[in-house]
């Protein structure tokens, strides 16, 4: 994915380094071993665009980069890496971000003992912040697993409704993005109408981000992608691409259900993503995607007119471009 214009504003590399360097604290213990699991994905990077919703959210009334924003993206950041270290194990995954898994590594009651703390730790930081924070984060970590749940309850379900595919996102994803930039917001003390439309803008935000995700795994190659492509369909998770054009009718419809609804071989996964990348399930995917970074847009035009805010809303918009041919 594209670089955030979120980056782009002043102070941001440092405020990037102050996150980091937070994030490696908040995971060490006195168990040498626990903070070397603890911290394994942390230390093999990511673009940590959780933590700074959340620091950036706090400047758009002009201030500066806050302690308590930066602690809040760090509540959020890490619930993201624990619900990681529980897919992993779920998915079987063998590697993420260029290293070994921590199931991997380590094997699987260490990655969910490991992802359990880091929820906690989340938790704590969260406490923290006041119990609005608190309960906020608890209840984004709740909707995490219901996205995940109802993502699950229809693998290799070629029937799936697209209001399932679009709660499953609105969960699993776009909530702790939402979460991020309300948080930002709490912590500064800004009113209803500026916390609420920065909640707006991250939900709308998260539901692109989701979008764009499924549409590289379809439309990207394996060198483009970093890992094999067409892994949710071999996997049995099918994304808008998939639903819309199993939808459409005709010929390549019944091709690709022939196809679905099992795994598949290898000739079968790349019959499928011919499939769907030639009969409209990629451009439909960027349909859907638009209407989301128009309401992100919307949401920024309730925001103080700053720097932080301009940036907000262009972030949604280059996403979706790094997707457009």
């Amino acid at each position: 994915m594209s670089v955030s214009p979120l980056f782009d504003l002043p102070g941001s590399d440092a405020d990037r380094r102050r996150v980091d360097e937070a994030l490696v604290r908040s995971v060490r213990t006195p168990d040498a071993y626990l903070t070397e699991i603890a911290s394994h994905l942390l230390l093999a990077g990511g673009k940590r665009l959780r933590p700074m919703f959340s620091v950036v959210a706090a400047q758009v009334a002009g201030g500066p980069t806050t302690e308590a924003s930066v602690q809040g993206g760090i509540a959020c950041e890490l619930v993201h890496l624990g619900s990681l270290y529980h897919d992993d194990v779920m998915d079987e995954s063998t590697q993420r971000r260029s290293v070994e898994t921590v199931n991997a590594k380590w094997g699987n009651l260490q990655a969910i003992l490991a992802g359990d703390f880091l929820l906690a730790r989340a938790s704590e930081i969260a406490a923290s912040l006041g119990t609005e924070v608190a309960a906020l984060l608890a209840r984004t970590i709740g909707r995490l697993c219901e996205g995940q749940i109802e993502e699950l309850r229809h693998t290799y379900n070629i029937a799936r409704p697209v209001e399932s595919y679009l709660s499953s996102i609105g969960g699993k994803t776009a909530s702790l993005y939402s979460t991020s930039a309300r948080i930002g917001g709490l912590v500064s003390g800004f009113t209803p109408v500026v916390v609420d439309a920065l909640t707006e803008f991250g939900d709308a935000y998260g539901m692109v981000f989701q979008i764009v995700d499924d549409l590289l795994d379809i439309s990207s190659t394996d060198a483009e992608l970093g890992k094999p492509t067409g892994h949710d369909m071999v996997e049995g998770v099918y994304t808008y691409p998939v639903l819309h054009t199993l939808a459409s009718g005709g010929v390549p419809a019944r091709e690709l259900a022939d196809l679905l609804g099992k795994p598949l071989s290898s000739i079968e996964k790349d019959k499928a993503l011919s499939i769907v990348r030639t009969n409209g399930g990629v451009e439909a995917a960027i349909g859907l995607a638009e209407t989301y970074v128009v309401k992100a847009e919307q949401a920024c035009d309730r925001l103080p007119n700053s720097a932080a805010s301009v940036a907000l809303r262009r972030a949604s918009g280059a996403l979706l471009d790094s997707v457009r041919r």
